[in-house]
């Protein structure tokens, strides 16, 4: 009864008075939202909003399956979990500020009280008190202190749950990223094995002619060292791959000598033979994770300006007490040994003004440099974004000329060789030509390389792929 009553009570001051401090409201629509982005102009891409599991639209079932897995054993993302479910738990700490307090005590006493306290000319006999009680105590949140932090809070966790979303992305993206250096690291040392192959060939005729004495020294000698350099690309492509699938099996929760096999003979880079959905800048704005962490990292700083301007008033709290005093523990029971008490325990506590608004100014600067925040964060996705897109449009003209220079070079090396052995060409002309062909072949694995680095780092900023935790 007395609870109900006490809840009645709060529930109708609580009706009659507003939260003190400023209500938030998102700066999100005032910043500038653009209908498409610089550098969409590319025939490489569409204004369709990107999809979720981006790393899909590659259609390569291993990829897949990899970041499906590191995102179920990644270490980095069970913390992030573990930091969301610990402001779950704040977040209900902080709302069982709005019920009462309640408490049960019993206490048995031996002793004499006070003769002339009773009224009695002498002294009262002496024995045993036994007392059970339950205290409820209420703080009225008249100025909304207790709303204001709940407020906060709520918003902490959702700026918590963002920064869980930012781990998601990052993870699937550094998955794609150490998977795609693999494979380009197995292109690159396809592409030099082939190479050398063919250099191999070269100075095999060399030598043959050398010994047959249609050659000389200087030619033999300048075709091993052409073969020497592009072996000694080998062992640093080796290493890189290595590297790279020792990154992947950490990235998916095993230890680094647990890399999976079938990544390990892959050589072929990443590739999106369509049109790349990017969206515009007001879709960028709502699918970032780290702009949401931002805006709600914001709205808590703004919470906490009520919560500290709370304190310039005085706090009140409500209480009441109900029990049994007998002088036998049987007598307990007893109506007569009733005793209650309320609103006799309502307190005023008055706050130190000058603390109170010294806590107001440091809440105010934390609010500002929170939009200061959140305006760089948004314009930091917008530049990264557009960079992004102009790099990978700019790689992939790149990869089409260094396409055609090889063909080109393919060409040129097949006829020089051809002319050398019929005695037309000097056998500089065939190693000038194989030489260009080598490195051509090698700036176009490069190319590719940096072209699938430059595509996971356009998805990552376009900010998708926590959209689907199942």
């Amino acid at each position: 009864m007395i609870r109900n009553l006490l809840l009645g009570v709060s529930t109708l001051a609580l009706s009659a008075c507003a939260a003190v401090g400023p209500d938030y409201r998102s700066p999100a629509p005032a910043a500038p939202a653009q209908t498409g982005f610089v550098g969409a102009a590319s025939p490489a891409f569409t204004g369709e909003e990107p999809a979720g599991r981006w790393w899909s639209l590659l259609g390569d079932p291993v990829l897949d399956r990899l970041v499906g897995q590191a995102l179920a054993a990644n270490s980095d993302l069970r913390v992030a979990a573990a930091n969301l479910a610990l402001a779950r738990a704040v977040l209900r700490e902080t709302r069982a500020g709005r019920l009462p307090t309640t408490s049960v005590t019993s206490s048995v006493t031996y002793g004499r009280p006070s003769g002339q306290a009773l009224g009695l000319q002498g002294s009262a006999g002496e024995g045993a008190t036994f007392d059970a009680g339950l205290d409820v105590g209420y703080q009225l949140d008249l100025f909304g202190r207790v709303r204001r932090s709940i407020e906060a809070s709520r918003a902490d966790l959702e700026a918590v749950q963002a920064a869980f979303d930012v781990t998601r992305i990052t993870i699937a993206a550094e998955t794609t990223r150490a998977y795609a250096d693999a494979c380009n690291a197995g292109r690159q040392l396809q592409v030099a094995q082939e190479s050398l192959r063919v250099q191999q060939r070269t100075f095999d005729l060399t030598r043959r002619q050398f010994e047959g004495g249609r050659g000389t020294a200087l030619e033999t000698n300048q075709a091993a060292s052409l073969l020497e350099v592009t072996r000694a690309a080998l062992p640093t492509l080796e290493s890189q791959r290595r590297t790279a699938l020792y990154r992947l099996a950490v990235l998916t929760g095993r230890p680094p000598a647990e890399f999976p096999q079938d990544v390990a003979a892959c050589a072929t880079s990443l590739a999106l033979d369509r049109p790349i959905p990017v969206g515009s800048g007001a879709g960028l704005l709502a699918r970032r994770p780290d702009i949401r962490q931002a805006e709600r990292q914001l709205a808590a700083s703004t919470a906490r300006i009520g919560v500290a301007t709370a304190d310039l008033y005085p706090s009140i709290s409500l209480g009441a007490s109900v029990g049994s005093t007998a002088t036998s523990l049987g007598g307990l029971a007893s109506g007569s040994a009733l005793r209650f008490s309320l609103g006799s325990l309502i307190s005023w506590s008055f706050p130190n003004r000058s603390l109170a608004r010294a806590r107001v100014a440091q809440a105010e600067a934390s609010q500002q440099a929170a939009l200061a925040r959140f305006d760089g964060t948004w314009l930091n996705a917008l530049q990264e974004t557009e960079s992004a897109l102009t790099n990978y449009a700019g790689e992939l003209d790149r990869v089409a000329t260094l396409r055609r220079a090889r063909a080109a070079s393919a060409e040129a090396a097949r006829v020089a060789r051809l002319r050398y052995q019929a005695g037309r060409e000097s056998f500089q002309i065939v190693l000038d030509a194989e030489r260009s062909l080598a490195q051509t072949e090698a700036s176009l694995a490069q190319s590719q390389a940096q072209l699938s680095t430059y595509l996971i780092t356009l998805f990552l900023a376009l900010g998708g792929g926590w959209e689907n935790q199942g």
